[in-house]
């Protein structure tokens, strides 16, 4: 065959950069979107944060009672259209504005006074670790430098609990022989650091801590009663096999449920309060509240980063345009990003109303009012796509009058009902939950009984189904249920 040359027209679609990246930052979590713009901070001069009272987020549209259109129609109606006549080439003169303002409503974002003349910051305490505790103890022990050497060696063996995993013929092991340790100098110095606070440190089993815990407690009956159970009868505790209990140590109920109480109130993992771990708090993205009969969805001003176009660049590349080099790149990225977090927004803003408005039952009522919903029939009343609305409600919070939730939560599977409609698994599991917690804790039901009570109100759930909401409820079993 010969070789010949041939044109060919055809269409593709391409993910442009600006698309590339509107779509990055709409899956981003709160606090991974504020890492990804600390580096655009880093990274382009012609970006910058705002300071003050004002924000170029300050005016992004929330919610009006009444109002049809939630957030408007991201990159598809008249207000867009105008946006994007603020983000031209940097060779044109409207496109030079030192800060981009989408809207003249909106709340203010909390601002703070000029006279106020200190900054004061969070100062946080510092944690003494659990080894750095117990190494204080031992400061001020009377134990020899040989014992001190001995019981510090233990300390570094412990776990973040406070527990010694390691056999002492392990540790024994590991001592230099120049030192001539006998075997039984580590049993003694493992009960120094037994007497050590908190109490049940260096324990090598839970019963062994619970028990070290409960010696250390004055002496009374139910404490004596919590001793054996620990020591001789734990597996029957947790089984609540209380008849097993009663008949080999010969006890009555009332000093049995004291014994019970005595053992609930241990601390089986005692090194964890000395733990670094710092808790995580949720920064919610909307806030949902009531307005004149309606719950309404707005944005969290603390949520929304406050991004402008710095304004001396700004001015220094509309005298030397001829010179501007790579500014004029950098100009158009901070634009391209400041309107891609602006969209970012108001696409969680339009989703959140969305969930709202199809889940006010649950915001009136609770969790057995919540019904079935899809991720599928917020993308249809959206005209979004499915995976857009996907990328909306993963690691994006709501806080409510009810707590807050994961925009994920609103979402779940439907069970048919007697009456031929369909109930929401959320809904399921507050039932069970709520028949759980009204049954007879001497005489706790059955998974098989839940099914019929909840049949009994014309849901149809197998004892399979009971199961696993029990289990996603962390609810034990009805063995494990049963109290004195």
């Amino acid at each position: 065959m010969k070789p010949t040359l041939q044109l060919k027209l055809s269409q593709h679609l391409t993910l442009t950069p600006q698309l590339q990246q509107s779509i990055k930052l709409l899956q981003l979590s709160t606090l991974e979107l504020n890492q990804e713009i600390e580096r655009f901070l880093l990274e382009n001069p012609m970006l910058e944060r705002e300071e003050g009272s004002e924000s170029a987020f300050s005016g992004l549209p929330d919610i009006a009672p009444g109002s049809s259109d939630t957030a408007g129609n991201v990159g598809g109606d008249e207000r867009n259209n105008e946006r994007e006549s603020e983000f031209s080439a940097p060779g044109d003169e409207a496109g030079y504005e030192d800060r981009i303002d989408w809207s003249d409503t909106g709340s203010a974002a909390p601002s703070r006074s000029e006279d106020d003349d200190f900054d004061f910051q969070e100062v946080q305490a510092a944690t003494l670790s659990l080894r750095e505790h117990l190494n204080a103890q031992v400061a001020l022990s009377q134990l020899s430098d040989r014992d001190r050497m001995l019981v510090r060696f233990i300390i570094e063996a412990l776990d973040d609990d406070g527990y010694l995993h390691q056999e002492l013929e392990e540790l024994y092991e590991l001592l230099p022989p120049e030192l001539a340790f006998d075997p039984d100098d580590l049993v003694i110095a493992l009960r120094h650091v037994q007497q050590l606070d908190p109490t049940g440190v260096g324990a090598r089993t839970p019963q062994e801590c619970l028990s070290l815990q409960l010696r250390a407690l004055p002496v009374s009956p139910e404490r004596d009663l919590a001793i054996v159970i620990v020591e001789q009868h734990i597996e029957w505790l947790a089984d609540r096999n209380f008849a097993q209990i009663r008949q080999a140590t010969n006890c009555d109920n009332e000093t049995l449920r004291a014994a019970q109480a005595l053992i609930l109130g241990l601390d089986p993992r005692p090194g964890s309060r000395h733990s670094s771990a710092q808790p995580r708090y949720v920064l919610p993205d909307v806030n949902v509240r009531k307005l004149r009969g309606r719950w309404v969805a707005t944005l969290n001003a603390e949520a929304v980063p406050k991004l402008r176009v710095n304004k001396l660049y700004t001015m220094l590349l509309r005298q030397n345009r001829s010179q501007a080099g790579s500014l004029s790149g950098q100009l158009q990225e901070a634009r391209w990003l400041i309107k891609n977090i602006q969209q970012r927004f108001d696409t969680i803003l339009r989703v959140s109303q969305a969930i709202v408005d199809q889940q006010r039952q649950f915001f009136d009522h609770g969790e057995v009012a919540m019904r079935p919903l899809t991720l599928r029939e917020i993308a249809d009343q959206l005209e979004l796509h499915e995976s857009t609305v996907s990328r909306v409600t993963t690691q994006k919070y709501m806080a409510t009058p009810r707590g807050v939730f994961e925009l994920k939560y609103f979402f779940g599977s439907h069970v048919a009902t007697d009456t031929g409609g369909a109930a929401s698994s959320t809904a399921i599991r507050a039932l069970i939950r709520q028949i759980i917690d009204a049954e007879d804790k001497k005489k706790p039901l059955s998974d098989a009984k839940i099914a019929d009570l909840l049949n009994e109100q014309g849901i149809v759930v197998a004892r399979r189904t009971i199961v696993k909401y029990r289990t996603l409820l962390n609810i034990p079993a009805v063995s494990q249920r049963k109290s004195l």
